[in-house]
């Protein structure tokens, strides 16, 4: 592809996003598929349209339909439609409530422990885990807490049956035979693990990174965008192409994802946009600086991990609502992540220029 080329395909790209985010919104504000978030405090994005990731699917099978004989394109966005499928199976099965869970205050003047938190006076928890819910009828008797709200907890698959979707995926790509080295190895039968590890790691860390508006579609977005600079500085030209359309994909969600959103992509689109980028670094042979880049939600991830094995404790889950709790706004969390994203990438690049 030719420099011409490769702006059409990044127009295409951008202007279906944009078209098929805004018609994929409306057809969910008519069928009231709406999120009902369950941090006390997004509880005001009620009735805010999810699964908007469906409009990356009618994207992606447009390019298919276009670009059909580009080999790396074809692949990519196949793998792309594969975790979108993955991730709209989720958010369907996501539609049926599992629970009602009660929201309560502290009224007492002092400390209380509730499950694994400490709750400060006037603090809003949500009564989450067993431990939680064996005290909470204790401390509501004594008048140390009230209720003052409710929330549905959707239904999710089990942990392991989507870990063996997200393997599935792996497996699809590993067997194409598109990823025989890796960082100047060659893999050999490794590819298998290593390719199944890479996209098990990027669905994860972007759908865990996936909880304000803007934040995961500006990271994969500004992630892909550095990528297609660094394919440019570094004479790999041919691998621009995909990284173009991911591109393409964040920034048109974005006219309707940034905040305030309208709507939010749901696991439809977290999963296409980390199945995607996964493919494209593994694809293109650009495993350091497309982990680097992504490092954002790399350390979420290792963050929660760490909150889940008891070794840190976090009032929130992951680490931005965490921010978000103890006063920092959404937009400023949002502007900082973005920020952080851009630094690590520019500071890939100049570390290949100098150091490499």
């Amino acid at each position: 592809m030719n420099n011409t080329d490769m702006l059409i395909l990044f127009l295409i790209t951008l202007c279906a996003s944009i078209f098929f985010t805004w018609y994929v919104k409306r057809i969910l504000l008519k069928a009231r598929i709406a999120d009902n978030p369950i941090v006390s405090e997004h509880r005001h994005k009620s009735g805010t349209p999810t699964m908007g990731g469906i409009a990356f699917l009618f994207t992606i099978s447009l390019i298919i339909a276009l670009y059909y004989q580009n080999t790396p394109i074809l692949l990519v966005s196949f793998i792309m439609l594969a975790g979108g499928i993955v991730g709209m199976v989720d958010d369907l099965i996501g539609l049926k409530v599992k629970e009602i869970q009660k929201i309560v205050v502290n009224i007492s003047k002092e400390v209380i422990t509730l499950g694994r938190l400490d709750v400060e006076p006037g603090e809003e928890v949500r009564v989450a885990t067993p431990k939680a819910k064996s005290e909470v009828d204790d401390l509501l008797k004594a008048g140390k807490v009230e209720v003052i709200g409710e929330v549905p907890i959707k239904t999710e698959p089990e942990e392991l049956e989507k870990i063996i979707c997200q393997i599935v995926l792996g497996l699809f790509l590993a067997l194409t035979g598109a990823v025989t080295t890796l960082g100047g190895f060659q893999l050999g039968l490794l590819s298998i693990p290593i390719v199944i590890i890479g996209i098990l790691g990027c669905i994860n860390s972007v759908n865990l990174i996936d909880g304000m508006d803007g934040l995961a579609a500006g990271i994969v977005g500004i992630a892909s965008i550095a990528c297609c600079v660094y394919c440019y500085l570094f004479g790999q030209i041919n691998s621009i192409p995909v990284f173009l359309i991911l591109s393409g994909l964040c920034l048109g969600f974005l006219v309707f994802n940034k905040y305030p959103a309208s709507i939010f992509m749901g696991d439809t689109g977290s999963f296409v946009l980390g199945t995607g980028y996964a493919a494209a670094v593994m694809v293109c042979d650009v495993p350091y600086f497309g982990v680097f880049a992504l490092g954002v939600p790399i350390i979420s991830v290792v963050v929660s991990l760490l909150h889940r094995a008891h070794i840190i404790k976090l009032p929130v889950e992951p680490l931005h609502h965490t921010l978000n709790h103890y006063g920092m706004s959404e937009t400023k969390i949002v502007l900082s992540y973005w920020g952080v994203t851009a630094l690590f990438c520019i500071i890939g690049i100049l570390a290949k220029m100098y150091l490499f």
